[in-house]
């Protein structure tokens, strides 16, 4: 993790972050790309993180602006989870839990590795108020940790209009579902 992006690749990165910044104004209301921009590139591990949602199909988007951490927040905004996330039990721990037909990861680890964070709930429903997203698929979402310890966890989705939260246990895993990242930078 935290490796640099050579200057075509952070070019190329910055050029497809821009055009989904202006494409998707409805996310981002009041924000400049201009001072987004002068963020990114004071942050070389922050898009090394960006480039790896954008990867592997996540099309990470500003959402906001936290005026106390002066931090502007990314969350994957792909119309369905993101297609190289996808086949993944929740954590380790139900990975290693499995004893057979394990999947190639699990989606702590991968956010882990990315840089970023699961979305918890809030930020899932957050998300879903800028457009309508996971209406074939579904993503695992940060779980409780009281769910989480009696060997389950937790996904979200959206059927009829409306957001569901389902439960799983943690060591299943389904071509249709992946997880959502955040990223603050």
């Amino acid at each position: 993790m935290n490796a640099e992006l050579s200057p075509e690749e952070k070019e190329q990165l910055l050029s497809a972050l821009h055009a989904r910044f202006e494409k998707n104004g409805n996310r981002h209301a009041g924000v400049e790309w201009a001072k987004v921009k002068k963020k990114l590139e004071g942050s070389p591990g922050k898009l090394w993180s960006l480039n790896e949602m954008e990867r592997t199909g996540g099309e990470p988007d500003v959402i906001g602006y936290d005026k106390n951490t002066d931090e502007y927040i990314f969350y994957d905004c792909s119309a369905e989870s993101p297609k190289g996330r996808r086949s993944l039990c929740y954590d380790r721990a139900a990975l290693d839990a499995r004893k057979e037909f394990k999947p190639e990861n699990s989606a702590v680890d991968a956010a882990e590795a990315m840089g970023i964070e699961l979305l918890t709930e809030q930020q899932y429903r957050e998300l879903q108020q800028t457009g309508n997203f996971d209406t074939k698929t579904s993503s695992w979402v940060k779980t409780p940790d009281e769910v989480r310890k009696l060997g389950g966890a937790v996904f979200c989705d959206r059927r009829y209009n409306t957001v569901f939260l389902y439960h799983n246990g943690a060591d299943s895993y389904y071509a249709a579902r992946g997880f959502r990242g955040v990223l603050r930078v």
